[in-house]
C-alpha cells in the first residue's frame, strides 16, 4: 500500500514538474510576445541626448509661451498686409494696347468723310452741330507702338503710353482744332495688352485675364479662369508681384473679404493643390494619416479627430509631437546652439502634459503643421498589465492541462 502511494506521489510530482516547466516556457514566450506601439516616454526623453544624423533633437515642453512662439513663427503674411489693394487698372494706356479713335466734326466738315445723323441721345453732348448732324470718322484700330505712340491722320504722332484715354482725347482735339471745325474725339481701349494678370496652376483654364477700370479682384480673375479644380480646403493661392511672393489658403480669402485684394498689372496668380496631413501613432484612438484643411488645425482638434487617447493604454503625460521645426519658432538661446538639417530646420519633440487641465486651453492654440507626427506613449503600468493578463491566461491553461492529465 505504501509502495502504491509513493508511486502515485511520484507521478503527481512528475506531472506538476511538467506543468511548471510548461508554464515557465509559456511565460518566457509571453514576455517575448508583449509588444509596443512605439518608444516609451523615457526613451523619448533620452532621445534629447542624441540626434538625427548630424543634427540635435530638442525636447520642448508645450506651454503658453511655446504656443505663442510657434504661432508667431508660423503666421503667414496676409495679402492685405504684404501686397495691399492696387488702384483700378485699365484706365492707363500701355505699350501694345489697341485703341479705337472716333472723331466728329461739325458742318461744314472737310477733313473726314462719312456723314452721320445723331438722334436725341447723350452723344449730342459731344457733337457741335446746331442742326443735329455731324460728320463722323472712325480711325482703324491703332496699336500703341514700342515708342508709346499712335498715329492719327492730320494730327500726326500722338503720345499714348502712360496716359489715360481722356488725356489722349484732349491732345488729338488740340492738334485738330486748327484744321477741323469744332472736332470732338472719343478714345477707347479695345484690347488691353499691358494690364493683365496671369492665372496658372490648378485652375480650369490657365490664361491671361485683362484688367479693366472696374478693378478686378483676386476671386474675379480666378472665376474668369474657370475656378479652381481642387477642393477649396486643399487649395492655396500664391500671388507673385515683382519680388514679393505671398501665399494664403483659398478658404481664408473667401472667409475674409479683405484678402480678396484688387490685383495689379503683371501679377501672377497660382492655384496650388496642397493636401495637408499629420500622422497619428501610439496609444491614440486611431493610427492613421489624418488630412486637414489649409486654414490649419490645432492640437485639440487633432486629438479629437483621432478619437482621443486610449483609456486602457495612454500615458496622459506622454503626448508628443515630432516636427522638423523652423528655428524662429524656438527660444533664441536654444536655436543658436542647435545643429540643423541641410534646409535649416531643427528636429523637435514637443511634449504635452494632459494631466494638467490648463494644457487643454493651450492645446486650442498650439498649431499642428503639415507632416507632423502625433504620438502617445503607453502608460508605465500598461505593459505590466498586459503581461499579467497573458500570464494569468497561461496559468489557467496550465491548470487545465494538469487536471486533464490522469
Amino acid at each position: 500500500m505504501a509502495y502504491l502511494q509513493a508511486n502515485a506521489c511520484a507521478g503527481t510530482r512528475g506531472r506538476l514538474n511538467i506543468i511548471a516547466a510548461g508554464i515557465m516556457v509559456l511565460s518566457l514566450a509571453a514576455c517575448a510576445s508583449v509588444g509596443a506601439s512605439g518608444p516609451s516616454t523615457k526613451a523619448i526623453y533620452n532621445a534629447g541626448k542624441g540626434g538625427v544624423g548630424t543634427t540635435d533633437i530638442k525636447i520642448v515642453e508645450v506651454t503658453d509661451t511655446t504656443a505663442s512662439q510657434v504661432l508667431a513663427a508660423g503666421r503667414s503674411a496676409l495679402f492685405s498686409e504684404a501686397l495691399g489693394d492696387a488702384p483700378a487698372a485699365g484706365t492707363v494706356i500701355g505699350y501694345g494696347d489697341v485703341l479705337e479713335v472716333t472723331i466728329w466734326e461739325a458742318p461744314p466738315a472737310v477733313l473726314f468723310g462719312s456723314n452721320a445723323t445723331l438722334g436725341a441721345t447723350g452723344t449730342n453732348a459731344v457733337v457741335a452741330g446746331a442742326a443735329g448732324t455731324a460728320y463722323k470718322a472712325s480711325v482703324p484700330e491703332l496699336m500703341v507702338d514700342d515708342s508709346g505712340q499712335i498715329r492719327i491722320p492730320f494730327a500726326g504722332s500722338i503720345e499714348a503710353a502712360g496716359l489715360t484715354p481722356k488725356q489722349v482725347e484732349r491732345d488729338i482735339v488740340r492738334r485738330l482744332s486748327r484744321k477741323a471745325h469744332d472736332p470732338q474725339v472719343a478714345v477707347r481701349i479695345v484690347h488691353n495688352a499691358s494690364a493683365n494678370v496671369t492665372v496658372v496652376g490648378e485652375v480650369a483654364s490657365s490664361q491671361r485675364v485683362p484688367l479693366t477700370p472696374r478693378g478686378e479682384r483676386l476671386l474675379d480673375v480666378l472665376a474668369a479662369a474657370g475656378g479652381v479644380k481642387q477642393p477649396v480646403g486643399k487649395t492655396t493661392i500664391q500671388v507673385s508681384r515683382g519680388r514679393h511672393v505671398v501665399s494664403l489658403p483659398l478658404e481664408k480669402v473667401i472667409d475674409d473679404p479683405i484678402q480678396n485684394i484688387r490685383l495689379r498689372a503683371d501679377d501672377v496668380v497660382t492655384a496650388l493643390y496642397q493636401p495637408f496631413s499629420f500622422t497619428s501613432l501610439g496609444a491614440t484612438g486611431t493610427s492613421a494619416e489624418i488630412p486637414f484643411e489649409g486654414t490649419g488645425l490645432t492640437l485639440a482638434q487633432a486629438l479629437g479627430r483621432v478619437g482621443g487617447l486610449r483609456e486602457d493604454r495612454a500615458n496622459i503625460r506622454g503626448v508628443f509631437i515630432f516636427r522638423l521645426e523652423d528655428a524662429a519658432a524656438l527660444d533664441p538661446a536654444v536655436a543658436a546652439t542647435a545643429r540643423r538639417t541641410p534646409d535649416g530646420r531643427i528636429p523637435v519633440i514637443y511634449r504635452v502634459d494632459l494631466h494638467n487641465p490648463a494644457t487643454l486651453f493651450i492645446a486650442q492654440r498650439f498649431p499642428i503643421r503639415d507632416k507632423d507626427v502625433l504620438y502617445v506613449s503607453n502608460a508605465p503600468l500598461s505593459d505590466l498589465q498586459r503581461f499579467v493578463g497573458l500570464l494569468s491566461s497561461l496559468a489557467f491553461t496550465a491548470i487545465g492541462l494538469g487536471q486533464a492529465v490522469p
